[in-house]
Protein backbone atom coordinates (compact mmCIF):
# COMPACT_ATOMS: atom_id res chain seq x y z
CA UNK A 1 0.00 0.00 0.00
CA UNK A 2 1.73 3.24 -0.74
CA UNK A 3 2.21 6.41 2.01
CA UNK A 4 -0.40 8.45 0.24
CA UNK A 5 -2.97 5.74 1.19
CA UNK A 6 -1.61 4.59 4.31
CA UNK A 7 -1.58 8.62 5.48
CA UNK A 8 -5.08 9.68 4.69
CA UNK A 9 -6.60 5.92 5.01
CA UNK A 10 -7.98 6.63 1.23
CA UNK A 11 -6.52 7.04 -2.30
CA UNK A 12 -5.40 10.78 -3.12
CA UNK A 13 -6.82 11.67 -6.37
CA UNK A 14 -3.86 13.84 -8.41
CA UNK A 15 -4.22 15.75 -11.25
CA UNK A 16 -3.17 13.95 -14.42
CA UNK A 17 -0.15 14.74 -15.68
CA UNK A 18 -0.44 16.80 -19.25
CA UNK A 19 0.68 14.86 -22.21
CA UNK A 20 -1.57 12.54 -24.33
CA UNK A 21 -3.34 11.11 -21.01
CA UNK A 22 -4.89 14.37 -19.81
CA UNK A 23 -8.44 14.98 -20.63
CA UNK A 24 -8.93 17.20 -23.77
CA UNK A 25 -11.38 20.52 -23.01
CA UNK A 26 -14.67 19.55 -24.92
CA UNK A 27 -15.02 21.67 -28.32
CA UNK A 28 -18.47 23.80 -28.73
CA UNK A 29 -20.70 21.96 -30.70
CA UNK A 30 -23.20 23.44 -32.74
CA UNK A 31 -27.22 21.48 -32.68
CA UNK A 32 -28.09 20.19 -35.89
CA UNK A 33 -31.21 22.11 -36.05
CA UNK A 34 -29.02 25.93 -35.45
CA UNK A 35 -27.39 24.91 -38.74
CA UNK A 36 -30.69 24.51 -40.27
CA UNK A 37 -32.07 28.24 -40.00
CA UNK A 38 -29.34 29.78 -41.60
CA UNK A 39 -30.94 29.05 -45.39
CA UNK A 40 -33.70 31.21 -43.71
CA UNK A 41 -31.46 33.83 -41.46
CA UNK A 42 -29.23 34.93 -44.76
CA UNK A 43 -32.45 36.09 -47.21
CA UNK A 44 -34.04 37.91 -44.00
CA UNK A 45 -30.84 39.71 -43.47
CA UNK A 46 -30.02 40.67 -46.81
CA UNK A 47 -33.52 41.76 -47.30
CA UNK A 48 -33.73 43.50 -44.40
CA UNK A 49 -30.12 45.36 -45.33
CA UNK A 50 -31.22 46.42 -48.63
CA UNK A 51 -34.84 47.40 -47.22
CA UNK A 52 -34.48 49.23 -44.17
CA UNK A 53 -30.38 49.87 -43.34
CA UNK A 54 -29.65 51.03 -46.72
CA UNK A 55 -32.47 53.60 -46.97
CA UNK A 56 -32.00 55.02 -43.59
CA UNK A 57 -27.95 55.40 -44.20
CA UNK A 58 -29.00 57.09 -47.36
CA UNK A 59 -31.46 59.14 -45.44
CA UNK A 60 -28.60 59.77 -42.89
CA UNK A 61 -26.56 61.26 -45.71
CA UNK A 62 -29.35 63.34 -46.73
CA UNK A 63 -29.23 65.14 -44.14
CA UNK A 64 -25.60 66.26 -43.99
CA UNK A 65 -25.41 67.36 -47.72
CA UNK A 66 -27.38 69.98 -49.90
CA UNK A 67 -29.32 67.56 -52.28
CA UNK A 68 -31.19 69.28 -54.98
CA UNK A 69 -34.45 68.76 -56.37
CA UNK A 70 -32.70 68.21 -59.71
CA UNK A 71 -30.59 65.50 -58.49
CA UNK A 72 -27.18 67.97 -58.11
CA UNK A 73 -25.74 67.62 -54.64
CA UNK A 74 -24.03 71.25 -53.28
CA UNK A 75 -21.71 69.66 -50.99
CA UNK A 76 -21.48 68.73 -47.02
CA UNK A 77 -23.33 70.58 -44.49
CA UNK A 78 -22.60 68.59 -41.58
CA UNK A 79 -25.20 69.32 -38.87
CA UNK A 80 -26.66 72.82 -40.64
CA UNK A 81 -30.26 71.54 -41.33
CA UNK A 82 -30.10 70.08 -37.86
CA UNK A 83 -29.63 73.54 -36.80
CA UNK A 84 -32.02 74.97 -39.04
CA UNK A 85 -34.69 72.20 -38.09
CA UNK A 86 -34.16 73.49 -34.35
CA UNK A 87 -34.69 77.02 -35.57
CA UNK A 88 -37.60 76.36 -37.44
CA UNK A 89 -41.43 77.87 -35.68
CA UNK A 90 -42.73 74.91 -38.38
CA UNK A 91 -40.92 71.93 -36.69
CA UNK A 92 -41.97 72.66 -33.12
CA UNK A 93 -46.01 73.39 -34.05
CA UNK A 94 -45.58 70.03 -36.44
CA UNK A 95 -44.23 67.72 -33.73
CA UNK A 96 -46.75 69.66 -31.21
CA UNK A 97 -49.07 68.45 -33.67
CA UNK A 98 -47.75 65.04 -33.94
CA UNK A 99 -48.00 64.59 -30.04
CA UNK A 100 -51.29 65.92 -29.27
CA UNK A 101 -52.83 63.44 -31.71
CA UNK A 102 -51.33 61.07 -30.42
CA UNK A 103 -52.10 61.08 -27.10
CA UNK A 104 -55.54 61.88 -27.89
CA UNK A 105 -56.19 59.45 -30.13
CA UNK A 106 -54.13 56.48 -28.36
CA UNK A 107 -56.18 57.32 -24.72
CA UNK A 108 -59.65 57.50 -26.27
CA UNK A 109 -59.22 54.18 -28.90
CA UNK A 110 -57.51 52.81 -25.28
CA UNK A 111 -60.14 53.47 -22.99
CA UNK A 112 -63.20 52.86 -26.11
CA UNK A 113 -61.48 49.87 -27.03
CA UNK A 114 -61.45 48.14 -23.15
CA UNK A 115 -65.54 48.93 -23.28
CA UNK A 116 -65.95 47.19 -26.73
CA UNK A 117 -63.53 44.49 -25.75
CA UNK A 118 -65.59 43.45 -22.62
CA UNK A 119 -68.60 43.69 -24.93
CA UNK A 120 -66.62 41.74 -27.51
CA UNK A 121 -65.24 38.70 -24.87
CA UNK A 122 -68.74 38.27 -23.93
CA UNK A 123 -70.40 34.64 -25.29
CA UNK A 124 -73.14 35.71 -26.73
CA UNK A 125 -74.99 34.54 -29.91
CA UNK A 126 -74.00 36.38 -33.02
CA UNK A 127 -70.10 37.41 -31.51
CA UNK A 128 -68.75 36.70 -34.65
CA UNK A 129 -70.61 38.68 -36.86
CA UNK A 130 -70.47 41.58 -34.75
CA UNK A 131 -66.54 41.15 -34.69
CA UNK A 132 -66.53 41.30 -37.81
CA UNK A 133 -68.75 44.09 -38.32
CA UNK A 134 -66.49 45.79 -36.43
CA UNK A 135 -63.36 45.00 -38.06
CA UNK A 136 -64.16 47.05 -41.50
CA UNK A 137 -62.99 50.22 -40.28
CA UNK A 138 -59.50 49.12 -39.61
CA UNK A 139 -59.02 47.10 -42.37
CA UNK A 140 -60.30 49.15 -44.89
CA UNK A 141 -57.53 51.18 -46.60
CA UNK A 142 -56.72 54.68 -44.75
CA UNK A 143 -56.81 56.51 -48.64
CA UNK A 144 -60.36 54.91 -49.00
CA UNK A 145 -61.49 56.41 -45.22
CA UNK A 146 -59.69 60.08 -45.54
CA UNK A 147 -62.04 60.27 -48.89
CA UNK A 148 -65.42 58.97 -47.13
CA UNK A 149 -64.85 61.33 -44.16
CA UNK A 150 -63.95 63.99 -46.64
CA UNK A 151 -67.15 63.56 -48.24
CA UNK A 152 -69.68 63.44 -44.53
CA UNK A 153 -67.61 66.25 -43.74
CA UNK A 154 -67.97 68.08 -46.28
CA UNK A 155 -69.62 71.99 -45.04
CA UNK A 156 -72.96 71.87 -47.09
CA UNK A 157 -73.73 68.49 -48.58
CA UNK A 158 -72.04 66.14 -45.99
CA UNK A 159 -73.91 63.88 -43.51
CA UNK A 160 -72.29 65.07 -40.33
CA UNK A 161 -73.65 68.63 -40.95
CA UNK A 162 -77.07 67.48 -42.05
CA UNK A 163 -77.25 65.24 -38.56
CA UNK A 164 -76.45 68.35 -36.73
CA UNK A 165 -79.29 70.40 -38.28
CA UNK A 166 -81.96 67.72 -37.06
CA UNK A 167 -80.93 68.72 -33.57
CA UNK A 168 -80.89 72.55 -34.22
CA UNK A 169 -76.81 72.44 -33.94
CA UNK A 170 -75.24 75.16 -36.69
CA UNK A 171 -73.42 73.43 -39.48
CA UNK A 172 -69.46 72.83 -38.45
CA UNK A 173 -66.76 73.56 -40.72
CA UNK A 174 -65.26 70.28 -39.83
CA UNK A 175 -61.65 70.57 -41.78
CA UNK A 176 -61.74 74.68 -42.98
CA UNK A 177 -61.51 76.10 -39.32
CA UNK A 178 -57.85 75.23 -37.19
CA UNK A 179 -59.18 74.95 -34.36
CA UNK A 180 -61.24 72.09 -35.52
CA UNK A 181 -59.71 70.25 -38.00
CA UNK A 182 -57.62 68.93 -35.80
CA UNK A 183 -60.15 66.96 -33.58
CA UNK A 184 -61.89 66.05 -36.92
CA UNK A 185 -58.71 63.77 -37.99
CA UNK A 186 -58.32 62.40 -34.57
CA UNK A 187 -62.20 61.59 -34.78
CA UNK A 188 -61.49 59.81 -38.18
CA UNK A 189 -58.59 58.02 -36.36
CA UNK A 190 -60.86 56.94 -33.19
CA UNK A 191 -63.68 55.57 -35.72
CA UNK A 192 -61.01 53.26 -37.86
CA UNK A 193 -59.06 51.98 -35.25
CA UNK A 194 -60.96 51.45 -31.91
CA UNK A 195 -61.94 48.16 -33.18
CA UNK A 196 -58.50 47.22 -33.90
CA UNK A 197 -57.99 47.61 -30.09
CA UNK A 198 -60.65 46.35 -29.40
CA UNK A 199 -59.90 43.27 -30.91
CA UNK A 200 -56.75 42.67 -28.89
CA UNK A 201 -58.21 43.24 -25.67
CA UNK A 202 -61.41 41.23 -26.22
CA UNK A 203 -58.95 38.38 -27.03
CA UNK A 204 -56.46 39.08 -23.77
CA UNK A 205 -60.16 39.49 -21.32
CA UNK A 206 -61.01 35.93 -22.85
CA UNK A 207 -57.50 34.31 -22.14
CA UNK A 208 -57.49 36.13 -18.12
CA UNK A 209 -57.94 32.98 -16.11
CA UNK A 210 -60.86 32.57 -13.67
CA UNK A 211 -59.50 31.47 -10.51
CA UNK A 212 -58.65 35.58 -9.93
CA UNK A 213 -62.40 35.80 -10.25
CA UNK A 214 -64.07 33.41 -8.52
CA UNK A 215 -62.61 33.82 -5.51
CA UNK A 216 -63.24 37.76 -5.65
CA UNK A 217 -66.72 36.78 -6.12
CA UNK A 218 -66.65 34.27 -3.05
CA UNK A 219 -65.32 37.33 -0.60
CA UNK A 220 -68.15 39.49 -1.62
CA UNK A 221 -66.19 41.89 -3.94
CA UNK A 222 -68.25 44.07 -6.44
CA UNK A 223 -68.30 43.76 -9.91
CA UNK A 224 -65.80 47.57 -10.70
CA UNK A 225 -63.89 46.50 -7.45
CA UNK A 226 -62.79 43.56 -9.50
CA UNK A 227 -62.27 44.57 -12.62
CA UNK A 228 -60.38 47.25 -11.08
CA UNK A 229 -58.11 45.31 -8.69
CA UNK A 230 -58.02 42.33 -10.24
CA UNK A 231 -58.89 42.36 -14.47
CA UNK A 232 -57.04 45.18 -15.18
CA UNK A 233 -53.58 44.46 -13.66
CA UNK A 234 -54.34 41.02 -15.44
CA UNK A 235 -55.42 42.51 -18.60
CA UNK A 236 -51.97 44.84 -18.12
CA UNK A 237 -49.32 43.14 -20.56
CA UNK A 238 -51.97 43.15 -23.42
CA UNK A 239 -52.83 46.75 -23.00
CA UNK A 240 -49.52 47.93 -23.25
CA UNK A 241 -48.55 45.70 -26.74
CA UNK A 242 -52.13 47.06 -28.14
CA UNK A 243 -50.99 50.54 -27.40
CA UNK A 244 -47.17 49.96 -28.60
CA UNK A 245 -48.66 48.98 -31.87
CA UNK A 246 -50.77 51.85 -32.39
CA UNK A 247 -48.17 54.17 -30.84
CA UNK A 248 -46.12 53.52 -34.07
CA UNK A 249 -48.91 53.91 -36.55
CA UNK A 250 -50.11 57.19 -34.39
CA UNK A 251 -46.83 59.13 -34.02
CA UNK A 252 -46.29 58.48 -38.17
CA UNK A 253 -49.70 59.36 -38.94
CA UNK A 254 -49.90 60.85 -43.09
CA UNK A 255 -51.97 58.91 -45.30
CA UNK A 256 -55.73 60.26 -44.02
CA UNK A 257 -54.31 63.70 -43.18
CA UNK A 258 -52.80 64.14 -46.28
CA UNK A 259 -56.27 63.28 -47.95
CA UNK A 260 -58.57 65.11 -45.95
CA UNK A 261 -56.29 68.09 -45.25
CA UNK A 262 -52.71 68.13 -46.61
CA UNK A 263 -51.71 69.33 -43.22
CA UNK A 264 -54.35 72.52 -43.61
CA UNK A 265 -55.78 75.05 -42.31
CA UNK A 266 -52.68 76.92 -41.41
CA UNK A 267 -50.72 73.97 -40.81
CA UNK A 268 -53.15 72.91 -37.96
CA UNK A 269 -53.13 68.97 -38.82
CA UNK A 270 -49.50 69.90 -40.19
CA UNK A 271 -47.88 66.25 -38.66
CA UNK A 272 -43.88 65.83 -38.70
CA UNK A 273 -44.57 63.17 -41.19
CA UNK A 274 -46.55 65.45 -43.84
CA UNK A 275 -44.10 68.54 -42.84
CA UNK A 276 -41.39 66.53 -44.03
CA UNK A 277 -43.34 65.43 -47.31
CA UNK A 278 -43.87 68.67 -48.14
CA UNK A 279 -40.90 69.70 -47.94
CA UNK A 280 -39.47 67.37 -50.07
CA UNK A 281 -42.07 66.85 -52.60
CA UNK A 282 -43.83 70.54 -52.42
CA UNK A 283 -40.97 73.07 -51.57
CA UNK A 284 -38.04 70.70 -53.14
CA UNK A 285 -35.66 70.57 -50.25
CA UNK A 286 -35.22 66.82 -49.79
CA UNK A 287 -32.49 67.41 -47.63
CA UNK A 288 -34.23 69.20 -44.76
CA UNK A 289 -37.28 66.81 -45.41
CA UNK A 290 -34.84 64.06 -44.47
CA UNK A 291 -33.61 65.74 -41.70
CA UNK A 292 -37.08 65.74 -40.43
CA UNK A 293 -37.83 62.56 -41.10
CA UNK A 294 -34.89 61.44 -39.26
CA UNK A 295 -36.37 63.44 -36.00
CA UNK A 296 -39.61 61.71 -36.59
CA UNK A 297 -37.75 58.51 -36.44
CA UNK A 298 -35.98 59.26 -33.12
CA UNK A 299 -39.43 60.23 -31.30
CA UNK A 300 -40.94 56.68 -32.63
CA UNK A 301 -37.73 55.09 -31.25
CA UNK A 302 -37.95 56.93 -28.19
CA UNK A 303 -41.79 56.58 -27.36
CA UNK A 304 -41.69 52.84 -28.62
CA UNK A 305 -38.76 52.19 -26.39
CA UNK A 306 -40.67 53.80 -23.29
CA UNK A 307 -43.35 51.12 -23.90
CA UNK A 308 -41.62 48.66 -24.44
CA UNK A 309 -39.72 49.07 -21.10
CA UNK A 310 -43.04 49.62 -19.65
CA UNK A 311 -44.14 46.15 -20.87
CA UNK A 312 -41.56 44.51 -19.84
CA UNK A 313 -42.38 45.67 -16.41
CA UNK A 314 -45.80 44.49 -16.73
CA UNK A 315 -44.80 40.76 -17.45
CA UNK A 316 -42.72 40.39 -14.38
Amino acid sequence: MSTDTMTTGSAVSRPAPAGRGAPRRRRATVHPAARGIWPFVVPAAVVTALLVLLPMAYTVWLSVTDRQSDGTNGGFLGFDNYARMFADPEFYNALQVTLVLFVVCLAVETLLGLALGYVMSLDVPGRNIFQGMMLIPAITASVAVGLLWLLIMDPSLGAANELLGLVGIDPVVWLGDPAVAPWSIALVDIWQWTPFMALIISAGIRSLPEEPFEAAAIDGASGWRTAWNIGLPLLRPVLTVAMLLRTVDLVRFFDTIYIMTQGGPVNATNTLNVYGYNEAFINQEPSYAATLQISLLVLVVLIAGAFTLLRRRAAR
